[in-house]
């Protein structure tokens, strides 16, 4: 059929038939076009996935427990507020451009005004995440500042809820730096208190300094409540942690050497530790002993009553048990050479571990008596230049008793009573020398002022003079031996 033979009425109709079906389809075309663009919002259902960012978070909690990442647990939090910030930030971004291409892309949007429509992705998003950025900061609009009524809303809801994002991020991360290091922090908060207490006392200045110096050897600069830590956890936690901190001084001290296991843990947990500076005082001679002290590391001089040194003690010895064992005073002070880190047994803890391992009391006992003995010979070439005196006599008795291989039993030895063993035999040997004391030969300055010493006091009254000088043990039946009464 030809153009030219069809009836104008027919091609009207047909015109506006097609017309409106054309018109029909262009709007169903576009409506779907619209509800396509709305249907890309359900992809935004694929960002629930960001969430398994908490799972992440939990692993490496997990991993700092595992791994014992303390040091760099503050770190990685501060990483992870950064990294919360930079995804806050991505949303807040692409929040920035799903609105003005929903509406698509108007002129007056700031994707419009920046001509960035048809720019690459990695260009669009930068600008984006800029604009995010800048309102999250508060330091401006980003390039240009709205012009639309939906760019100025999102710009208010974007500034409003980055502030308080960047506010929370500041503070979280004030908090985690001051908790980088709390026992240095706590340090210099007790060092402050100290030197204002020091202020207000009026200190001398070398005090002062000798306080400070202390303060910095005793803590090295951290802070640790170490008592309420320890006293926290559960009694095999708390021992199997003391065993550890304390395995240096029990590998250098050959009295826990060969010891029981049991024993060198029921002490090592009774330990207190201690420092001294150079020149302290440890031990005051004629003082109780309420302490015995082991040397972690240091230098200490035992000092007669006349100033002399006569010996020094280092890393790996002990002292001052033989008042413990016996309860009298003091026969020598102790004073620190240098720094001297010491832990320290006080006289109830000695003696309620003693008691449950008799072998190791008989052992201390030996080693108190060569301590004796070597302490008496430094007397005896002292008052070899004064003549013989009471302590001259004593000397030369329990030099004699300290060989003895009766009274130096050997550790392994188990039987017997531990308190009798030693004890008993140092106080019949003296008695029996003193006794005698009358039949030992003397030089001729010695028996002068032996003589001296007999006309001033009897023998009876010396040897009780001399069974006082002993040491006196705790139990009763062995204080009667002491005192001159049968037991």
């Amino acid at each position: 059929m030809r153009v030219q033979c069809v009836p104008q009425g027919v091609l009207t109709s047909n015109f506006l038939i097609l017309y409106f079906q054309d018109f029909s389809d262009s709007f169903q075309i576009l409506h779907a076009g619209r509800a396509l663009r709305i249907l890309r919002l359900a992809k935004l259902l694929s960002l629930v996935r960001l969430l398994r960012l908490s799972r992440l978070v939990r692993y490496v909690s997990q991993w700092e427990e595992v791994y014992f990442l303390n040091m760099a647990s503050v770190f990685m939090r501060i990483f992870n507020l950064i990294c919360m910030m930079l995804l806050i930030g991505h949303w807040s971004g692409c929040l920035q451009f799903l609105v003005p291409m929903l509406q698509g892309f108007p002129s007056n949007s700031w994707v419009a005004i920046n001509e960035l429509q048809e720019a690459y992705w990695l260009e669009q998003y930068s600008w984006a995440l800029f604009k995010a950025m800048s309102h999250m900061l508060c330091i401006g609009y980003g390039r240009f500042p709205p012009q639309s009524l939906t760019d100025m809303w999102l710009t208010m809801l974007s500034m409003i809820s980055g502030a308080t994002c960047y506010a929370l991020f500041l503070g979280h991360a004030t908090n985690l730096i001051q908790s980088l290091d709390s026992s240095r922090r706590q340090y210099r908060e007790k060092v402050k208190q100290v030197e204002e207490y020091m202020a207000y006392r009026k200190l001398p200045r070398d005090m002062r300094q000798r306080i400070t110096e202390y303060f910095e050897h005793r803590y090295q600069g951290k802070f640790f409540d170490e008592e309420l830590i320890l006293g926290e956890l559960s009694e095999k936690l708390r021992e199997d942690v003391i065993n550890y901190n304390c395995r240096s001084l029990v590998a250098s001290v050959p009295f826990f050497a060969n010891a029981d296991s049991n024993f060198v843990s029921d002490v090592v947990t009774k330990l207190r530790y201690e420092v001294f500076q150079p020149g302290d005082i440890i031990i005051k001679e004629g003082t109780i002993g309420s302490k015995m002290y082991f040397i972690q590391e240091g230098i200490v001089d035992i000092v007669m009553a006349n100033g002399e040194v006569a010996t020094s003690l280092s890393d790996g010895s002990y002292f001052g048990e033989i008042c413990l064992l016996t309860n009298a005073r003091r026969v020598a002070s102790v004073r620190a050479e240098t720094y001297c880190n010491l832990f320290s047994l006080s006289v109830d803890h000695f003696n309620a571990v003693l008691d449950q391992y008799p072998l190791m009391r008989k052992t201390m006992e030996t080693v108190a008596a060569e301590r004796y003995s070597m302490w008496f010979k430094q007397i005896q070439s002292n008052n070899n230049k004064q003549g013989l005196t009471q302590q001259r006599i004593f000397c030369l008795r329990l030099n004699k008793i300290g060989k003895n291989p009766n009274i130096m039993q050997q550790k392994d030895d188990g039987e017997g009573n531990a308190d009798s063993n030693t004890i008993s035999a140092v106080v019949n040997a003296l008695a029996a020398e003193a006794e005698q004391v009358n039949n030992i030969s003397f030089s001729s300055d010695e028996s002068e002022s032996l003589k001296k010493i007999n006309s001033d006091m009897s023998l009876n009254e010396m040897t009780q003079s001399l069974r006082m000088s002993l040491p006196r043990p705790k139990s009763g039946e062995f204080r009667a031996l002491f005192e001159g009464n049968s037991p």
